[in-house]
């Protein structure tokens, strides 16, 4: 399994196309985990209207990108990680 984390803080206007393109990956066995900074910007709005294919979203503080990328890795259960941020 590939486990594809997205670190995203109100990046509303390109979250979707960063979600867009994880899901229209073809690999069979993706793994999708989204940390959302606590946006303010309407980025979590977006963010919830792919919740049925995104196997986990963390929404909540963090001390900056590389914070944000550690809960992600977290949360990862894949035998591989693919960081792409919005």
């Amino acid at each position: 399994t590939v486990s594809v984390i997205t670190v995203v803080y109100n990046a509303r206007d390109l979250i979707e196309g960063t979600i867009d393109s994880v899901l229209a990956q073809t690999y069979p066995h993706l793994e999708y985990v989204i940390v959302d900074g606590a946006s303010t910007d309407g980025t979590l709005e977006l963010i919830g209207r792919y919740a049925d294919r995104i196997d986990r979203l963390v929404s909540e503080p963090d001390r900056g990108l590389y914070d944000a990328m550690n809960k992600g890795l977290e949360q990862a259960t894949g035998d591989f990680v693919w960081y792409i941020n919005a």
